[in-house]
């Protein structure tokens, strides 16, 4: 099965959530992308996934225009931006879902407040992504 997660950045909720639907089942073939990319992943977006033991550390930024001609079994929209500018697929999708998520990027405050919406979304994503993995893929 061969998914992809877009975001608008893909540099912390798409990023964060391709490592779990990863953790979930290796077999899955996991994807993310940005439809504007960032320069890199966001350093506190590695941070609190390796909280729950899965490192992203090595994941990087991809533009969606990457995959346009793929086929893809999911792809699957985590920002409200990626979902209404999602790009028409010139490859075959044959499912495509948005879950959607609050940037935890655009918190303002304290070291000690950030690094909690770091984790709540984190998990907000982890349950939405564990949800649909059973429901959908497994």
């Amino acid at each position: 099965m061969k998914i992809l997660i877009l975001c608008t950045g893909n540099s912390c909720r798409s990023q964060m959530a391709h490592g779990f639907l990863q953790s979930f089942d290796p077999e899955l073939e996991v994807f993310s992308a940005g439809t504007k990319p960032a320069g890199k992943v966001n350093l506190l977006a590695v941070k609190v996934m390796k909280e729950v033991g899965i490192d992203i550390s090595g994941h990087r930024p991809h533009s969606v225009v990457e995959y346009l001609n793929d086929t893809w079994d999911y792809v699957i929209t985590v920002c409200g931006g990626a979902n209404e500018s999602c790009p028409v697929f010139t490859g075959n999708v044959e499912h495509r879902t948005h879950l959607g998520f609050d940037d935890p990027s655009d918190a303002i405050g304290s070291e000690e407040y950030v690094l909690s919406e770091f984790r709540r979304v984190r998990d907000d994503i982890k349950n939405k992504f564990e949800d649909f993995y059973k429901s959908h893929l497994k």
